[in-house]
């Protein structure tokens, strides 16, 4: 069989074509398996005849036959719950909340993979069932805590699988094999039959070879779990307009060690970013980073020593030496001391609080720069935090995250970013982050194969039941009046602008002045910035009524050949205003520093 690794998208067309059957996509994986010849990535491999007969009877949900693997942390019915720790293994009765979600939508589970011993590592080398290779280059460390489901998708073997994330797991791994890593808004995903790490931050991430596809696994696996109660109920939402304002690190909060190559890969990203129309703002990330610390070196790390107590108090030699000895830092914090973590941590929130008015989305590296297996035997501990520095705070301070590739090293080694954003935004960075993806031009994984077209559907439109609204002015995004569009329910669609026949004017009068745009004969205007928004018809009627003279709406002619309702003015309205037309649009016109 040919053309694999298949994305969800093409295993759907091939199953709907007939060219492959979910029992002979079973043997292509085991066959994949035996291929890369690389044991320590499967901690249980379930049988492939079993998994095969499996695939005769499969549910005809939105994962039909679509093969995934499970990091050994999260419980598979029938299967051992090892953690990497054969002293605590125990075969699970019952699958965790997010496998019966896998198995309900169609998913084959074809076995569990290993992991840095209870999800304590970011290095993925702290297994007794060995070190799964990084599937770029066997030199460098795979990435922790969910190594094996890391590496398991950059070879190509499955196209989707689960692991956990709670300083980084979920994103560092993903980052060095070069492949998506989406590490959910806290509670959307339940963690019902997850072993915990540190329970209140804990997460299930999503693997995967392309942003689209680790969006859809995330959407098959939220839900809010009342049986969780951890679980939250969080919007699943769907891609909608590319964020514009994206933060990076200031100058004094780039961290790279020294390392002039992953430096160089993540300034490629930037004029990505530049090049896609994004406004870069300057972060300071001192709170963020002050926040990372309290991850380990403060009283959080109690959760992990709660998670495993019987066994470490009684039999403490069944530990990674290294796992122990991270865990049992947590004698040496009071409940007291917990207490002012937490009082710290309400600081550093609120102290963060104010740079998401600023900025759609905050875009860092996904680490500062690889790590080698050699550096990992000299110092067991140094590097597995410099991998934690962009990715530690993210659980603490209530983020979504999404990891994707990007420009390599020149070296060729992997030099991933990572989108943030507050909770609940996880749809808001995927059109970002597979636009980043493209720009980087790696191909998927290790697989050596390239990232399949970006489907063209043309521009986002309106539903049946809706109506399209194009604003020019201060109902932009991010702009004063905003609110009266999203109060109202309405959804973003598109950024767009008009045909060249049009001129806008700011209009004179008392308080902050409007614009208002005036269509002119052919070769006497110019093209204008526009933003296309959805209403309801209800919502629609109760926003024009709310329209002051001589502003009105008429129909807009746009350059992707939409004709939307939009802001018109009247012409008598425009006789005493200010032509600002050469800006191209409102947004403009304020940057340029023409209005408070």
């Amino acid at each position: 069989m040919t053309g694999f690794p298949l994305t969800l998208a093409q295993y759907r067309e091939a199953y709907a074509s007939g060219s492959l059957t979910p029992a002979a996509a079973v043997h292509e994986v085991y066959r994949r398996i035996a291929a890369h010849a690389d044991p320590a990535v499967f901690i249980t491999l379930r049988p492939e005849a079993e998994v095969a007969a499996e695939a005769s009877d499969l549910p005809s949900g939105p994962l039909h036959g679509i093969p995934v693997a499970v990091k050994d942390n999260i419980a598979v019915a029938g299967l051992p719950t090892t953690c990497a720790c054969p002293d605590y293994a125990s075969v699970a009765t019952e699958d965790a909340a997010v496998v019966a979600r896998l198995r309900r939508a169609g998913a084959l589970v074809i076995g569990k993979t290993n992991l840095d011993q209870f999800a304590t590592g970011l290095v993925g080398v702290r297994s007794p069932y060995g070190v799964p290779r990084n599937a770029l280059a066997p030199a460098l460390v795979p990435g922790g805590s969910s190594s094996g489901s890391a590496v398991a998708v950059a070879a190509g073997l499955v196209p989707l699988a689960l692991g956990t994330d709670t300083a980084g797991s979920g994103r560092v791994p993903a980052g060095l094999n070069n492949i998506v890593g989406l590490k959910p808004t806290l509670g959307a995903l339940s963690t019902r039959g997850v072993v915990p790490a540190c329970r209140t931050l804990d997460c299930v991430s999503v693997f995967a070879l392309t942003v689209e596809d680790a969006f859809s696994g995330f959407a098959v696996l939220a839900g809010f779990d009342a049986a969780d109660p951890f679980s939250r109920p969080v919007p699943v939402g769907r891609p909608g307009r590319l964020p514009l304002r994206v933060g990076v690190p200031d100058a004094a909060s780039r961290r790279f060690a020294g390392d002039a190559l992953s430096e160089a890969a993540f300034e490629a990203a930037l004029a990505d970013l530049e090049a896609l129309g994004a406004t870069l703002v300057p972060v300071d990330l001192t709170p963020f980073f002050a926040a990372a610390a309290l991850l380990y070196d403060g009283p959080w790390v109690a959760e992990r020593w709660e998670a495993i107590r019987t066994l470490i108090t009684t039999r403490p030699e069944a530990l990674h030496p290294t796992t122990r000895a991270i865990t049992e830092r947590a004698t040496a914090f009071s409940a007291a001391d917990a207490f002012a973590g937490r009082y710290r941590l309400a600081e550093l929130c609120r102290a963060t609080e104010p740079v998401w008015q600023a900025i759609d989305a905050l875009c860092v590296p996904t680490f500062p720069r690889p790590q080698t297996l050699e550096a990992l035997a000299a110092d067991p501990i140094g590097p597995n935090a410099e991998l934690g520095t962009y990715t530690n705070f993210v659980n603490l301070l209530d983020l979504c995250a999404l990891a994707v590739p990007s420009h390599p090293r020149a070296d060729g080694g992997p030099a991933g970013v990572t989108l943030i954003a507050p909770a609940g935004r996880d749809a808001a960075l995927v059109p970002l982050g597979d636009r980043l993806h493209r720009a980087g031009g790696t191909p998927m994984g290790a697989t050596g194969v390239p990232l399949p077209q970006a489907p063209e559907t043309g521009p986002p439109r309106a539903t049946g039941d809706e109506i399209e609204l194009a604003v020019v002015g201060a109902h932009l995004s991010g702009l004063p009046l905003n609110g009266e569009l999203t109060s109202l329910g309405a959804r973003y669609l598109r950024a767009v602008t008009t045909t060249p026949d049009y001129r806008l004017f700011a209009l004179p009068g008392v308080g902050p002045r409007r614009p208002g745009l005036v269509r002119v004969a052919a070769g006497a205007g110019t093209s204008i910035a526009t933003e296309v928004w959805a209403l309801t018809p209800d919502a629609f009627g109760r926003f024009v009524a709310a329209i002051p003279a001589p502003l009105g709406i008429g129909t807009l002619r746009l350059a992707d050949g939409t004709s939307p309702k939009g802001f018109l003015c009247e012409p008598e309205g425009v006789r005493e205003a200010e032509d600002v037309s050469a800006h191209g649009g409102w947004r403009a016109f304020l940057a340029a520093g023409r209005i408070g």
